[in-house]
């Protein structure tokens, strides 16, 4: 028996549903949300969801947003007599599944936190009072009864450092909070559209558990000693049920593909102090489009030995700054002093403040590492205020342009390999040239393009290839918006050489340039020679680009009688 509020009445809703034996799913729908962590122009809004076992002893796993508060604690209450609720299973403490901790344990006292040791540590961060609590680890069990006993499995930094899967051996069900969850909200309780999901579905792995690939392949081996897994009950999005395999081996391809960069960047950060996790997860998500290795740690509670080994076989090292002052910022500076003494001069460096209120400053941690050699790729960014999607889109541009950095030497050898009759062949692909723009919210950006052909008639289609590094391709997601300038031949050459400069992280692509506003609110190149208002479709991925398919919703041609500027190129192995 489902139970919910049509989108149309209301766009903070519930839904309820038994899924498997003694267990009830609790989601909250939020069909609004457009905005998540680093993830920019969430189209299908999202879900927190939450679930109830009720064995001979019964158990909350994970609760919800506040902006939930009035609806879900009455709908616990009509579930379940809270004064019954014998443990609160808490995944991870982010507080879109933890928000509403505080108010449950108001009315069921009684009831044992379980978490891992992190979870349980800042938890006490935010509840602000005493409560029973239980540390458990890999392999640990709770026995509820009614052949519900439940099995951990420690998955740090997926997206956090406290991260823990919980697995009934009864039911075959594996509850995993953000671990194969999606940012999509309807009222489908289970995947029975793996086509609608699949582009939300990798795009929340891109930006969430990408950058720490190595993890999720770590955390993945140790689900391989649990029993079959029929179920996932995730966090957000539909819960899995009829493509757990498929979706759990996509995680598994996706992160060996990811992992096996040559090379790999170290960031670290302060999980639960003020804005370092979400600049952090915007850095490595960065980086990682570059196809360069990252591993997160946070530094706090980090094993020194193990700072020492991942800061050795580094080729770069990003931190977040810690707060300056109290038992955290003397735990930070130890773990600060062993990356000092890890650290060698042919490694680069960047920093970043985490807009704490206390935050260790920038300069002397810089002038450190300068004076050890080592290369700053890009400007410290020094958070003033509280940051936005245009903060943390800086903090992705300065995180690609690391990743380029490392791939240098690489580039250039590409460049120079002019021998090869395949690299020649390949480069006499002759293609028009266009300048794609898009908006989205506060967010801007444009690139240069010759991979454009069209695709279909009805509805009118063009294809394009968007390599995984460029900016603008955070903005090419499903369902968004973009206008495709088409250059004109002999008209072309400021555009040109405009776009092709080297932006700093968080720059305006269009200072100096004459823009006029498309209906879809992206710019308009006013020179040039026509333009396409498009919306994207889908997307396929093909190594090192994606293709993106759009429908073209209207356009307009400025100079009829003039013709499309085309590039020709040597070879085809680099632009």
């Amino acid at each position: 028996m489902v139970a919910l509020t049509e989108k149309t009445e209301n766009r903070l809703t519930l839904q309820v549903a038994d899924i498997v034996a003694d267990t009830t799913a609790i989601r909250s729908l939020d069909w609004d949300r457009d905005r998540f962590d680093i993830e920019f122009g969430l189209q299908n809004g999202t879900t927190y969801n939450s679930f109830l076992i009720q064995g001979e002893k019964t158990a909350l796993v994970d609760t919800s947003h506040e902006k939930f508060r009035d609806q879900y604690l009455p709908k616990l209450k009509e579930i379940v007599d809270p004064t019954t609720i014998d443990y609160i299973i808490i995944s991870h403490t982010e507080p879109d599944h933890s928000g509403l901790v505080k108010d449950v344990l108001e009315i069921a006292p009684q009831a044992v936190v379980v978490g891992s040791k992190v979870a349980i540590q800042f938890l006490e961060g935010f509840v602000h009072q005493p409560f029973e609590r239980q540390v458990v680890k890999t392999g640990d069990q709770l026995d509820l009864g009614k052949g519900h006993c439940l099995e951990f499995v420690n998955a740090p930094n997926l997206h956090w450092p406290d991260t823990m899967l919980t697995y009934d051996w009864g039911t075959q069900t594996l509850f995993t909070c953000d671990v194969f969850g999606m940012h999509y909200c309807s009222n489908d309780l289970l995947d029975t559209d793996l086509e609608a999901i699949s582009p939300d579905y990798r795009f929340y792995y891109d930006c969430l558990m990408g950058p720490n690939a190595r993890s999720v392949l770590a955390a993945l081996k140790r689900m391989g000693k649990l029993g079959e897994v029929a179920m996932v009950a995730n966090g957000h999005g539909p819960l899995l049920h009829y493509n757990v395999e498929e979706l759990i081996n996509r995680y598994r391809t996706w992160s060996e593909n990811k992992a096996k960069g040559e090379k790999t960047v170290a960031v670290f950060y302060v999980s639960d102090y003020g804005y370092s996790d979400r600049a952090s997860q915007a850095i490595a998500y960065g980086i990682t489009k570059t196809g360069i290795t990252v591993e997160m740690m946070d530094l706090l509670g980090a094993d020194q030995q193990e700072v020492r080994e991942l800061v050795e076989r580094s080729n770069a090292i990003v931190i977040g700054m810690p707060p300056s002052s109290g038992e955290k910022a003397q735990e930070a500076s130890a773990t600060l002093g062993t990356i000092i003494a890890s650290v060698s001069s042919k490694q680069a460096i960047g920093v970043f403040e985490s807009y704490g209120g206390d935050d260790e400053p920038i300069d002397p941690l810089k002038t450190r590492f300068s004076d050890l050699g080592l290369k700053e790729v890009f400007p410290a960014i020094r958070i003033t205020d509280t940051p936005g999607e245009a903060t943390y889109k800086l903090c992705e541009e300065a995180g690609t342009d690391l990743g380029q950095w490392l791939q240098r030497d690489k580039t250039v050898k590409q460049m120079k390999s002019l021998d090869s009759d395949l690299d020649k062949a390949m480069g006499r692909l002759s293609g028009g040239l266009y300048i794609i723009t898009a908006k989205k919210g506060d967010l801007k950006s444009a690139m240069l393009a010759s991979w454009v052909a069209q695709a279909s008639f009805d509805p009118p289609g063009i294809s394009i290839a968007v390599a995984k590094d460029r900016a603008i391709e955070a903005l090419m997601q499903v369902g968004d918006q973009f206008v495709l300038n088409i250059l004109e031949e002999g008209n072309y050459q400021h555009l040109m050489k405009h776009f092709l400069k080297r932006f700093k992280p968080g720059a305006d692509r269009f200072e100096g340039v004459n823009t006029q506003t498309a209906n879809n609110g992206s710019p308009i190149l006013t020179d040039a020679l026509a333009y396409l208002e498009c919306e994207v479709v889908s997307r396929m991925e093909c190594s090192d680009h994606w293709i993106v398919y759009n429908k073209v919703n209207q356009g307009r041609v400025s100079k009829p009688e003039s013709l499309t500027a085309v590039h020709h190129r040597k070879v085809g192995n680099h632009y």
